[in-house]
């Protein structure tokens, strides 16, 4: 049986990643958050008479699930900018490949990673904090929201990509969006109106607050009421952001060279 040419495209961009310097960023990195600053806040928590650093962890847990699909978005953009770069979008077209099916070949990667960069979060929280109570329906509802915020962060990267013909240009703006939505999120803090006004706002129009309510949701069992409104607009805004890049990287150059 002929495999399917998405597969075969998925394939040849999860071997490309798999390299021990991509995963140090794509793994390492928020492994690396999920310790330190678990460990690191959850000692100052308990020092000023709060909870204990379990249960600091057990909070950042689906935080860091939820950068994930940050990180995963990176992939799509990076391949993309790469592939043209160096001529390999040409040489992929060339053969039985349309753009449409390299295009479904990145997003389906970017779903993959996200997916599967969550799953290891939650086995290495599991590893460290030794138990975590989540039901069957809070995990999926947590992988589902990781899912789409993996959609869409691709899609953001793909469009940056589409757009920026320096590499310079494209790492520094993809470090910047990288560090920008995950520290501006619920990711590790909660959202308080007592920061100031700016950062309220870059938290409540941040798309990784939303997967990051709706997963945390999800692990402590009930969406909460934020939810109502920022898994929709989620939707709707992953569905905007992907046609802008479709549209973009259609009329794209295929190659620098």
């Amino acid at each position: 049986m002929a495999v399917p040419s998405i597969v075969k495209l998925m394939y040849r961009n999860v071997k490309v990643n798999v390299d021990p310097g991509t995963l140090i960023i794509l793994i390492g990195l928020p492994a690396m958050y999920l310790v330190f600053f678990g460990f690191g806040f959850g000692a100052q928590i308990e020092a000023a008479g709060g909870a204990s650093p379990a249960s600091y962890l057990t909070f950042l847990t689906p935080g860091i699930m939820s950068f994930q699909a940050v990180m995963a978005g990176t992939v799509g953009g990076s391949m993309l900018w790469a592939d043209r770069r160096w001529g390999m979008l040409a040489q992929i077209l060339v053969g039985p490949f349309t753009r449409l099916q390299y295009l479904l070949g990145i997003m389906f990667t970017s779903l993959l990673f996200g997916i599967a960069g969550a799953f290891v979060m939650l086995v290495g929280a599991f590893l460290i904090i030794g138990s975590l109570h989540v039901t069957l329906l809070g995990a999926m509802t947590a992988f589902g929201v990781i899912a789409i915020g993996s959609i869409f962060f691709g899609s953001l990267m793909l469009l940056i990509s589409g757009l920026v013909k320096s590499n310079n240009a494209y790492n520094s703006i993809q470090i910047l969006v990288i560090f920008v939505v995950n520290f501006a999120s619920t990711v590790f803090y909660s959202f308080s109106s007592a920061l100031p006004l700016p950062l309220q706002v870059l938290f409540e129009i941040n798309p990784l607050t939303y997967v990051a309510n709706a997963a945390r949701g999800g692990f402590e069992g009930a969406l909460p009421a934020a939810s109502a409104w920022q898994v929709p607009l989620l939707v709707i805004e992953t569905i905007v952001v992907l046609a802008l890049a479709t549209r973009v990287y259609v009329r794209s150059e295929i190659s620098f060279v």
